[in-house]
């Protein structure tokens, strides 16, 4: 697991509601946040600035950061998808992907969306 910097999260919260803040733990899989357009997306909230030796005319501008939301289990209960589970530790609730591979989450997409049209089609045929 590695810590959310304020550089990505800063980025991630012009798309939507964060749920994690700066410093917080967050590995793959974790649900980090709600996108303003209200489907998955993949991120990386723990992107660091690059830095270079060049010195430039612009400061680096200070960033702010509301604060993130953070929900209790029942409020999670109600907010999650069929693909995610909440993890509960004596340290923090989270709400993370149940396959933390996205790679595997996609595959698994798409192979649902096949057997969804395949039995379209099947009806089909047989309303025929």
């Amino acid at each position: 697991a590695e810590m959310g910097t304020l550089f990505a999260l800063s980025n991630l919260a012009e798309r939507g509601t964060l749920f994690v803040g700066v410093g917080d733990e967050i590995y793959p899989g974790m649900v980090v946040g709600e996108s303003n357009r209200g489907s998955d997306m993949e991120v990386n909230p723990v992107k660091a600035k690059e830095t270079s030796n060049m010195r430039t005319q612009s400061k680096d501008e200070k960033m702010y950061l509301a604060p993130p939301k953070k929900m209790s289990v029942e409020e999670l209960i109600g907010y999650m998808d069929d693909d995610e589970i909440i993890e509960v530790t004596p340290k923090s609730i989270r709400l993370r992907k149940a396959e933390l591979d996205a790679g595997v989450r996609q595959r698994t997409a798409r192979e649902k969306k096949k057997r969804l049209a395949a039995m379209k089609e099947q009806q089909l045929k047989r309303g025929k």
